[in-house]
């Protein structure tokens, strides 16, 4: 399947309630075959409204969170989400919701091949890391799984709430620099 297929598929996808209530589709933004890519749970109000994944206020965060690791979401990174249309009030996608969703990033990481998935968030841990994933207790742990290199992160939007984490986040995004020196050393080039 080509981006442009795939692209297509979900424009037209009906396999959830939550097309009905968007504006853009918010596919994904970046690289197209980064070696790095950045999984959320779902666009907000402002992703909604851009068609871009992370672009409001925790998008800003991440772009700060992005460079202190040397990564770009213009240069050597590629970042989307579980699902890909604005769940109603910004809340969490649903179970039925995300497993609607699942196939497009499953074939959205076959088409990028990265070799480390950075989950944003709970959300996105638990679905791609594994259904008892803890993120106050996991957060910066390194797990393998198909020869790709996962860590999940706190969310942004997180961040912007409780500014508590923030030290430990950045701890963890020392180890996620660790990890691309160790794992793809020439995306930091």
């Amino acid at each position: 399947m080509t981006w442009e297929e795939l692209n297509f598929l979900c424009l037209n996808c009906t396999k959830c309630q939550l097309r009905k209530g968007r504006h853009n589709l918010v596919f994904g933004a970046g690289v197209r075959d980064a070696d790095v890519m950045l999984v959320g749970e779902g666009p907000g109000e402002t992703e909604d409204r851009e068609g871009v994944p992370f672009v409001g206020r925790a998008g800003q965060l991440l772009d700060v969170m992005l460079e202190i690791v040397g990564l770009s979401r213009d240069k050597n990174c590629y970042i989307t989400n579980i699902v890909k249309c604005r769940p109603p009030e910004n809340r969490d996608p649903t179970d039925e919701e995300q497993q609607a969703c699942i196939d497009w990033l499953r074939q959205q990481i076959e088409l990028v091949k990265p070799k480390i998935i950075v989950c944003l968030g709970r959300i996105a841990a638990r679905e791609l890391i594994g259904k008892e994933f803890k993120i106050s207790v996991s957060h910066g742990g390194i797990f393998d799984r198909n020869d790709i290199k996962y860590m999940a992160l706190y969310h942004p939007s997180a961040l912007l709430r409780d500014e508590s984490k923030r030290p430990e986040t950045f701890l963890d995004l020392k180890k996620l620099h660790r990890l691309i020196l160790d794992v793809c050393p020439w995306v930091l080039q």
